[in-house]
């Protein structure tokens, strides 16, 4: 047996339990054989060629960059470089991977000159987040990071554009393939996004923080995806959804080989064996982000400006009991103590963009504040000042 990743671990489960193929050699070949039917349905049109192949990523040191140069060779269309690869030349997750570098912002350890411009992944250690980002200067470590958040959003612009291809964008109340497509964020989620999808006209939902509870979250839908600016999430696709995309595909195959339609429901088709719908995984996830920027002819610049995310700050504040802290609408607002909601209500509206949410770590006796406004200097004073609040009246 070959490497196995934790979420290769979680796929194989999840197939087994659906009397599925589910060894380590049905994982890679699906997701292998998945990206490269997804890159044979790019549009000449598209531009893909536009887009440079070379890709590399970030193993953190540990399982994920393992397997990835195990199975690299058998992955066409992508020149992928893996750095922290695990093979002994770096500590597990030490200044790298995904985690580090989405709250760092910085380049990761074993990254080279020669790497600026090119298009960067990275994997956490056991290979369930995913995070991209492009090296700006070889005489600055700072990056531009495309997190979560971004992730989420270029699968949801793929998703969206094959089902108004199937459907027609005018055709709502007669569709082909009837869909309930939901966007699952925390209140984590940047404001920025949150509005970038509202704006496209879909279903936004919110749930506390923790995966457990977007995931129940995202079984809700006929497609339901999410991801936590961290780089874990996925996309799940009903056994309903699919049964009927199968046989769209099936019936388009006979009847409009070839056409749009018959191309986006193959797309679909793959995506939803591609993507790992047990968990996070960064390998999946990687593949599909690849195949959707091949698909759209896009750059990594072309993905950063899809739009612009607000300043934000984190702080934590001791408290003698975090449970005194009660939140509702998803950890959105506070019920308990009174009177708190409306102080922060307060700070909030004194600043352009303003949104803050407090609430109770889970692990120690903290109190969480996260704050957004138009400028950095603004959302550190708005986070300050709730703090204060929090500190004056549970400290």
């Amino acid at each position: 047996m070959g490497i196995l990743t934790t979420p290769q671990l979680h796929w194989m489960v999840r197939s087994k339990n659906k009397g599925l193929r589910a060894s380590e050699v049905d994982y890679c070949s699906q997701v292998i054989d998945s990206f490269r039917r997804l890159l044979e349905l790019v549009p000449k049109d598209k531009g893909a060629d536009a887009v440079n192949n070379r890709l590399i990523v970030d193993g953190a040191n540990g399982i994920g960059g393992l397997k990835l140069e195990e199975i690299k060779p058998k992955i066409s269309g992508l020149d992928i470089h893996v750095r922290n690869s695990g093979r002994g030349e770096g500590i597990l997750n030490e200044k790298c991977g995904a985690d580090f570098v989405q709250k760092e912002k910085v380049v990761p350890l074993g990254f080279v000159p020669e790497d600026v411009s090119f298009r960067c992944a990275s994997f956490d250690g056991d290979a369930d987040r995913l995070v991209y980002f492009r090296i700006v200067s070889s005489s600055d470590t700072r990056i531009d990071l495309v997190d979560g958040d971004k992730i989420l959003s270029i699968f949801v612009l793929f998703i969206r554009e094959q089902l108004d291809i199937i459907n027609g964008k005018d055709n709502q109340g007669n569709e082909v393939l009837p869909t309930r497509f939901g966007v699952i964020q925390t209140a984590y989620a940047n404001g920025a996004s949150t509005d970038f999808l509202k704006n496209l006209g879909l279903e936004v939902v919110f749930t506390p923080t923790g995966v457990k509870y977007l995931h129940k979250k995202a079984l809700e839908y006929d497609i339901g995806i999410y991801f936590e600016a961290n780089g874990h999430g996925t996309v799940l696709f009903s056994d309903h959804f699919v049964s009927q995309l199968e046989s769209l595909t099936s019936e388009l195959s006979s009847k409009a080989a070839g056409s749009s339609q018959h191309q986006a429901a193959m797309r679909l088709l793959a995506t939803s064996q591609l993507i790992n719908q047990a968990v996070g995984d960064a390998l999946s996830g990687m593949l599909l982000v690849e195949a959707v920027l091949q698909y759209k002819g896009w750059s990594l610049q072309n993905w950063c400006d899809l739009y612009t995310d607000l300043p934000s700050r984190q702080l934590k504040v001791k408290v003698q009991d975090r449970n005194a802290i009660v939140t509702t609408d998803a950890e959105r607002r506070v019920c308990q103590p009174s009177g708190l909601q409306e102080l922060i209500d307060g700070e909030i509206s004194k600043y352009s963009h303003g949104r803050c949410f407090v609430r109770p770590s889970g692990t120690e006796d903290v109190v969480r504040v996260y704050a957004e406004a138009s400028s950095e200097e603004a959302a550190d004073s708005l986070a300050k000042q709730v703090a204060q609040h929090v500190e004056r009246i549970l400290g």
